[in-house]
C-alpha cells in the first residue's frame, strides 16, 4: 500500500517520557487538536520509567550521546515499559478525555525497519526506513497513531530507537507539515545556558560540533535536521507549560525552532 495522492498536513509530535506523568496539558491538546481536524502522528519516549524499572531489576543504566546503551537484559525492559506500560497508558488516556487512539510501536507492520547502529551501544537501532502504511490506515479509521520507538531488525529483531530520532525520521518520511518534539526543558541552550528561539541547520549543526549541544538534546537537534529534508518547520518546546502543543501548533514562536 502507498499514501494516496490526497494532500494530508501531518503534525508528528514527539512526547518525552520526562514529562509523562507531570500533569501537563499535551494529552488534552492531543484530543483538541484532533476534534479541530488535524493530522496528528504522535510518538513517544518513556526513559524515565525504563530507568525505573532497569533498577528495580538491578540493571545499570549508561548513556552515550543521549542513547541508553543496550544489552539483551535492558531490551527486554525496554519494550515492555514502552510497549506494555507507556503506550498503552497513553492510548487510555487519550480515550478517557474523548480522543480517538491506536497504540503500535515500530515493529508493527515494519513501520520502523533499523539495523544496529554500534555494536558497542548493544540493541540500539539505527533507522533504514518507514515504511508509513500503519499510520495511514490508522488515520484513515480516524484515530491517532501512538508510536512506541522499536525498530524492526534485517533478522527480525527487535531494537531500541531513540524517540526523537523515530520522530524525526517519521515527520521526513511523511513529509509532515510540521515536527514538534516536546520535553523538560526551555529550548535548546547556549554556551550561556540561554534559551536559542530560532536556529537554521547549520547553526544546529555548529552548536552539536561545538559540544554546546550535549546528551539528549543532540538526539533532539539531529531529529530536527532529520526532518527538514522534507518538513518546513521543527520546534522544540517546553511540554511542562500549559497548553505548550497548543500554541505552538497555532504558531506561537516557544522553545527553538529550527526551520
Amino acid at each position: 500500500m502507498e499514501l494516496d495522492n490526497t494532500p494530508q498536513k501531518f503534525i508528528v509530535v514527539k512526547i518525552g517520557g520526562s514529562t509523562l506523568g507531570n500533569h501537563d496539558t499535551t494529552l488534552e491538546d492531543l484530543v483538541a487538536l484532533q476534534r479541530e481536524g488535524k493530522t496528528l502522528v504522535v510518538v513517544h519516549g518513556g526513559g524515565n520509567l525504563i530507568t525505573d524499572w532497569l533498577s528495580k531489576q538491578g540493571i545499570a543504566t549508561r548513556f552515550e550521546n543521549g542513547l541508553r546503551v543496550t544489552d539483551r537484559d535492558t531490551l527486554q525492559v525496554v519494550v515492555a515499559v514502552l510497549c506494555g506500560v507507556v503506550n498503552k497508558e497513553l492510548v487510555a488516556a487519550i480515550e478517557s478525555l474523548g480522543g480517538r487512539a491506536m497504540g503500535l510501536s515500530g515493529v508493527d507492520g515494519r513501520l520502523i525497519e533499523a539495523r544496529v547502529k554500534d555494536e558497542e551501544l548493544g540493541y540500539i537501532g539505527e533507522v533504514v526506513k518507514i515504511n508509513p502504511e500503519p499510520i495511514e490506515v490508522i488515520i484513515k479509521g480516524g484515530y491517532i497513531p501512538v508510536i512506541a520507538p522499536l525498530g524492526f531488525g534485517a533478522k527480525g529483531e527487535k531494537l531500541n530507537v531513540n524517540a526523537d530520532t523515530a520522530a524525526g525520521e517519521i515527520a521526513a518520511a511523511l513529509g509532515a507539515e510540521r515536527l514538534i518534539l516536546l520535553t523538560d526543558v526551555a529550548g535548546v541552550m547556549d554556551g550561556s545556558k540561554k534559551s536559542l528561539p530560532r536556529l537554521s541547520p547549520g547553526e544546529a549543526s555548529s552548536l552539536i560540533a561545538s559540544g554546546v549541544v550535549a546528551g539528549g538534546m543532540v538526539p533532539k537537534v539531529e531529529a530536527c535536521l532529520c526532518a527538514l529534508s522534507t518538513v518546513s518547520i521543527t520546534q522544540i518546546i517546553d511540554g511542562r507549560l500549559s497548553h505548550a502543543l497548543v500554541e505552538a501548533v497555532a504558531g506561537k514562536e516557544s522553545g527553538t525552532i529550527i526551520a
